[in-house]
């Protein structure tokens, strides 16, 4: 079975949680893809694959532009295809602040049955901020550090290796 994982990560801590995914699958025994859109910004043909994960951080409460467009450009093949999606970035020990709604974050998802939807907690890092984004940080104080739950990432992509498994093949939509 072919899973593309399909992430959108301006400093890289969402696609490391992508590659943390791709790595559970891939121990699965399932033949997993990786892209990031933020490096490639393009995905070509999708048919080919049996099952999407889509993922993007959340910068002021909204989905990277890369990964709003590629749930628009490719809306017909998504709705043909399990499809699981996740979000990063909400940081602090707190959780979760952000909408449960990935209709909320992203492009709309109406027409495509999502399996299930992730918030991870993320990651700030100052080094990795620009000139804007350190002014912005500045203004709103948000609390800084790593505080991704990786056993919480890990389980999820274990949890849909074993939904896949459990379909033997992907079934048609």
């Amino acid at each position: 079975m072919r899973v593309l994982v399909v992430v959108a990560s301006k400093h890289g801590s969402t696609r490391e949680i992508a590659t943390a995914i791709t790595e559970e699958l891939g121990n699965a025994q399932f033949s997993v893809d990786l892209h990031d859109l933020q490096a490639e910004d393009t995905v070509g043909d999708i048919a080919g694959y049996d099952a999407v994960i889509l993922g993007s951080a959340i910068y002021l409460g909204s989905w990277l532009p890369a990964a709003r467009r590629f749930a628009e450009q490719h809306r017909a093949a998504l709705a043909k295809v399990p499809l699981w999606v996740f979000s990063s970035g909400p940081v602090g020990k707190e959780g979760s602040q952000a909408p449960q709604d990935p209709d909320k974050l992203a492009a709309s998802f109406d027409d495509m049955s999502i399996c299930d939807h992730q918030i991870f907690v993320g990651k700030i890092d100052q080094a990795d901020l620009g000139f804007w984004e350190g002014l912005l940080m500045k203004v709103m104080k948000p609390t800084t550090g790593d505080f991704r739950n990786w056993d919480a990432i890990r389980a999820w992509a274990r949890e849909i290796a074993t939904t896949l498994q459990a379909t033997d093949s992907a079934p048609a939509r």
